[in-house]
């Protein structure tokens, strides 16, 4: 069992008491290399001394080949076919068809808020129920009892979105067709309308004349902040459009971007459409869906946060975020107006930083902007916790566990920093990028991973095994164009490798930890990639057509153990881009039912190949949609 600092880990234990997830995962990861090394041997075979790239394209062939490969592949047994395979699968392929027509009765969703509908977040019938908003609690996610079987409608005038570096700078009018911030924020060049585009000239709030400026200063101010080095993941908090986290990438950082969905009408939407990461959030009663001491610097520019009210909850919330030594950037009135609230304001935040012995590092001033900044320093030891002549805010018990995190309520409270230099935490990560191929230092032999090899063994395979199947198969033999590929997730990451993989490649990946899986999500932060806990049987707090591909690594099995697997399907439709693409690794049953709903849902088969208990699925998105709404407007919206 993987051990820290003499209490058990949750990287091999489930959030919901399961006990079979190392043996699962186990049996999962040998037979997904078994099915990858004997599909690689027998095709050797097969083609003598054919190239590689030769190789790979009737592995994994691209357009019209791939549905051959798909009716013949999972069947084959040698070079020919049996009579009874053939047959057995026209059956199959008979009861697919029947059930193409009547068992997927797709309609779209009759709901307020039309294609922008994010089903957690525009619960109205559970919002007027709430008994007071005073912590933004209608922000917070409040997610149907029966998540949505229903499409969206797209956009009026919707077009493939602009790729990417390009969509830094614009993004089409009609795909979010929203002008508020537009009018409110415009002085401010976060976002203008300019005829068929909207265009982002890269300001903010606090960065009117740009944000690589604003981000330069920051390093000057305080070197150690090193961006790209010894800081790789930011969590940007009231992101607005998130030009800070989407220019940081010109600096190597990756940034963690979040914003509610509020009378600041698209915002996230927004960032998402130009290829920047964000998600919707708000800092409410409950704490943010990441384990902790995890971000490397967190960053607040004007972020409209009341940080010093109720013994400072919000701020201690950070806190259980922040690495000991990392950082909290400040960007605000407070720190540099005069005004009777701003002092009142400053005067509470410096008392309230005192207390949780951040030290203040710098306060300075931005001629060019005209904004003061002040960046505070998370202690990386407990003596100043000890010297503290009253005990407020206080230390939080030992039995709470600052990596819960999947609905648990905001404590004012703040974990004591570990000292054990065997401990997450008690050290500095590597610097970017050797920290990401290499394990985390608390991962040692004694402890046993996911997959029940030795920990750091366990992450190297992962790896290597990831190296292999993006290099090999993804980048090679799925017929992808991955230079248009820009946001990705992986719906059931476990070491991140998959995203260290694609390192190569001019993407994103966000990393989604399932609450039902092992907590690796702070091996994933570790080596410098981010990403969230989430629960597939809910909606994602994402708006539609977020992402160009998601990655499902024997996901469907798992959660259709729990809830449904069509609504899941739904979700996947309700954030995939059309023309964006879905890549399946599953047992061979589950491949066929996401096949069969693909198909129900006029999607592209791509790639279909199954050998023994593994197989692989790529199907790609269309613009179809269908005719019928839902009769009434869904008590969902």
């Amino acid at each position: 069992m993987i051990k820290e600092g003499g209490q058990e880990n949750s990287l091999d234990k489930s959030r919901e008491g399961s006990s079979q997830e190392t043996t699962d995962g186990e049996q999962e990861k040998k037979a997904d290399q078994k099915f990858d090394e004997t599909t690689e041997s027998e095709q050797d075979k097969r083609t003598g001394n054919k190239t590689e790239d030769s190789v790979s394209s009737e592995l994994f062939p691209d357009g019209a080949q791939s549905e051959l490969l798909n009716e013949t592949a999972r069947t084959q047994n040698g070079a020919w076919s049996t009579q009874a395979a053939e047959s057995k699968k026209e059956k199959e392929v008979q009861a697919t068809s029947k059930e193409d027509g009547t068992g997927y009765n797709w309609k779209l969703c009759n709901v307020t808020t039309g294609p922008d509908y994010i089903p957690c977040l525009d619960n109205e019938d559970a919002i007027k129920k709430l008994k007071t908003t005073k912590h933004y609690e209608h922000r917070e996610r409040h997610c149907p009892d029966e998540a949505p079987t229903c499409l969206l409608p797209l956009p009026e005038g919707y077009k493939q979105p602009i790729e990417w570096p390009n969509s830094r700078n614009k993004i089409w009018y009609h795909n979010v067709p929203h002008t508020e911030l537009a009018t409110i924020k415009g002085h401010q060049n976060w976002v203008k309308v300019s005829g068929e585009y909207l265009t982002f000239p890269g300001g903010g709030t606090q960065f009117k004349h740009g944000a690589l400026h604003y981000i330069d200063f920051i390093q000057e101010s305080v070197p150690e902040i090193a961006w790209g080095k010894n800081s790789r993941v930011v969590l940007d908090v009231g992101c607005g459009v998130a030009s800070f986290g989407g220019y940081l990438f010109d600096r190597d950082v990756l940034t963690m971007s979040f914003a509610p969905k509020d009378e600041h009408e698209a915002q996230v939407q927004f960032a998402l459409e130009r290829g920047i990461p964000a998600f919707s959030a708000v800092m409410g009663t409950k704490r943010l869906p990441f384990p902790g001491i995890v971000f490397d610097v967190i960053h607040c520019a004007r972020c409209r946060v009341p940080w010093h009210i109720e013994g400072g909850m919000l701020l201690l919330e950070l806190n259980r975020l922040l690495r000991p030594g990392g950082y909290f950037v400040w960007s605000a009135t407070p720190v540099y107006q005069k005004l009777e609230e701003d002092v009142e304001i400053w005067n509470a935040m410096t008392e309230l930083t005192k207390s949780m012995c951040w030290e203040m590092v710098n306060k300075t001033k931005d001629k060019i902007n005209k904004v003061g900044i002040v960046t505070y320093r998370k202690p990386s030891n407990n003596e100043c916790y000890a010297k503290r002549s009253e005990s407020s805010p206080p230390l939080c018990q030992g039995s709470d566990d600052p990596n819960a995190a999947w609905n648990v309520p905001l404590q004012a409270c703040m974990h004591e920093v570990p000292l054990d230099s065997a401990v997450r935490g008690s050290q500095w990560p590597q610097q970017w990028p050797q920290r990401s191929e290499n394990p985390p230092y608390w991962l040692n032999s004694s402890q046993i991973g996911v997959y029940g090899k030795p920990a750091p063994e366990d992450f190297k395979a992962d790896f290597q095994h990831w190296k292999r199947v993006v290099s090999n198969s993804y980048l090679k033999g799925l017929g992808i164009d991955w230079s248009g590929v820009r946001n990705v997730m992986d719906m059931r990451a476990v070491y991140g490798g998959f995203a260290a993989a694609l390192q190569e490649v001019n993407a994103w990946v966000m990393n989604i930890v399932t609450i039902d899986s092992p907590d690796t999500l702070p091996v994933i932060y570790e080596r410098g990639l981010f990403g969230m806990y989430h629960d597939w049987c809910e909606s994602f707090s994402t708006y539609p057509r977020s992402y160009d591909l998601l990655h499902a690594d024997h996901l469907f099995s798992k959660t259709k153990k729990r809830c449904k697997l069509l609504p899941v399907i739904a979700e996947v439709d309700r954030i995939l881009r059309p023309q964006g693409k879905l890549i399946v690794r599953d047992n061979a049953e589950t491949l066929e039912e996401v096949e069969s709903m693909a198909k129900s849902l006029n999607w592209e088969v791509r790639m279909g190949y199954s050998k023994e208990k593994g197989g692989l699925l790529c199907v790609q998105k269309t613009l179809w949609r269908p005719e019928e709404v839902e009769a009434t407007v869904s008590s969902l919206s």
